[in-house]
């Protein structure tokens, strides 16, 4: 059994962060510190241990700091190696897997952002388009993926359920906040229920923020961004 010193730093609202956390979760690692960021601060820690980047969430193990949420899952999965895999044991499967991981971050999760930051309706039309075909899109790679299993990763959760799914709290809370059903049986009835599936497993449900705090969190940071625009 793995063992070591290991810290978790990070803010418990922020998404990426939630994904170390559900990884630990499943691997059943209990015995870490979570050294928690203040909002709108970054600690000497933090800067020390990212000073690429200077963002959450990093892991420490036995000293040796870690960043990046996906390179951090891959990086449990191994030192970890017990079950259950967090990668798809088949090549190709990892391949598509890590695939769709960087489409969520670098497509999809930005127009959900935009949308919600969005100063007018009118500025919110274009991301909100990008976000429901990317859910299509995601509807559709749910059912390749899963091959009729309950999960991306198969019969328990994997790297693409994590990817995609430490994004519900912030869906929902768009949702929520404009009005709308994104996820809707009708249209992405597979998304639906695996959405309920991974927010009720054991793994995630006590780490996933409530919609409600953060409704209130992006209040904040929409008076953040009101008060930096220029005028």
């Amino acid at each position: 059994m793995v063992g070591g010193d290991i810290k978790l730093v990070g803010l418990r609202p922020s998404p990426y962060v939630n994904r170390v956390q559900y990884a630990l979760n499943l691997k059943r690692i209990n015995e870490y510190e979570f050294v928690e960021e203040k909002f709108g601060s970054k600690s000497e820690l933090l800067l020390q241990s990212n000073p690429v980047y200077k963002k959450v969430p990093v892991l420490i193990h036995d000293g040796k700091p870690l960043c990046e949420s996906l390179v951090i899952l891959e990086y449990v999965d191994e030192v970890w190696g017990s079950a259950p895999s967090i990668l798809p044991s088949d090549p190709y499967d990892r391949a598509i897997a890590r695939f769709w991981a960087a489409y969520i971050d670098d497509k999809w999760y930005p127009a959900l952002k935009e949308f919600r930051m969005a100063p007018s309706e009118e500025a919110k039309s274009a991301p909100l388009e990008r976000v429901v075909e990317g859910l299509d899109l995601l509807e559709a790679a749910f059912v390749k993926c899963s091959k009729g299993k309950s999960f991306f990763g198969g019969e328990s959760i994997g790297y693409l359920d994590i990817a995609f799914g430490c994004f519900l709290g912030w869906l929902r809370a768009v949702e929520k906040i404009a009005g709308l059903s994104l996820l809707h049986q009708t249209k992405t009835p597979c998304l639906v229920g695996w959405a309920e599936r991974f927010c009720s497993d054991e793994a995630v449900k006590d780490v996933m923020p409530k919609t409600e705090k953060l409704i209130e969190i992006d209040k904040i940071l929409q008076g953040i961004s009101k008060s930096t625009s220029p005028n």
